[in-house]
């Protein structure tokens, strides 16, 4: 494992089983699964999905980390709701409404508990004015084909960006560096520490990019 995943995966606060350092990955496949604590499908599909995962190859050489981020609901998806999930099993907002819906959760919290490291991902104030060079840079950073686009489409894409920008108030590092498009998105590194793969939702191929890499 090299230092790509120091220097790219920010993790601000390790709130179990941390911290976790390169040499610890050394030889291992590392997965990354992004989640926020306010995301009714992380909790429902993703972060079982990663469990799973965990308990099928962890022996094999594959280990799991679940990272906390927040681009959004910005006084939901705190540190302190993290904690508590981890720690009580304890969830919030719509992802509680969600599970209780669907039956998921016994005396309102979580029927299960995450077996690997959880850390939360650097969340700082965006103070930064929206210019049109932020914009577009992001833009080309989400979109590499942007210019390929017809011109209607180009407009309508910047349009939905800058708002996007000028709601933000807060920027989560890990979450930008790797241009992530919402949670779940998980983030895989092979056994040299090489970035393998950078998906978002539920991917079918997860598994057996796992199994390839292992």
């Amino acid at each position: 494992m090299d230092d790509r995943f120091l220097s790219e995966v920010i993790v601000d606060q390790w709130v179990q089983g941390g911290p976790i350092k390169t040499t610890d990955l050394s030889g291992s496949v590392v997965l990354i699964e992004v989640f926020q604590v306010n995301c009714p499908g992380c909790f429902i599909y993703s972060l079982p999905k990663a469990i799973q995962l965990h308990d099928q190859y962890h022996a094999k050489g594959l280990v799991v980390i679940g990272l906390a981020t927040a681009f959004e609901d910005y006084d939901k998806n705190t540190l302190e709701n993290l904690k508590k999930l981890v720690t009580t099993g304890e969830v919030i907002g719509e992802t509680y409404k969600a599970l209780n819906q669907h039956g998921l959760l016994t005396d309102g919290k979580l029927q299960w508990q995450l077996p690997f490291a959880v850390g939360m991902d650097r969340v700082v104030p965006d103070n930064l004015p929206v210019t049109d060079e932020r914009v577009l840079a992001y833009v080309y950073k989400i979109l590499p084909e942007f210019d390929k686009l017809p011109e209607e489409q180009k407009q309508a894409v910047i349009t939905q960006v800058r708002l996007y920008m000028e709601q933000k108030t807060m920027a989560a590092a890990t979450f930008e560096r790797f241009s992530l498009q919402g949670t779940p998105s998980s983030i895989l590194f092979d056994r040299e520490g090489q970035l393998k793969d950078v998906s978002f939702g539920q991917v079918e191929y997860k598994q057996s990019l796992i199994e390839q890499c292992l």
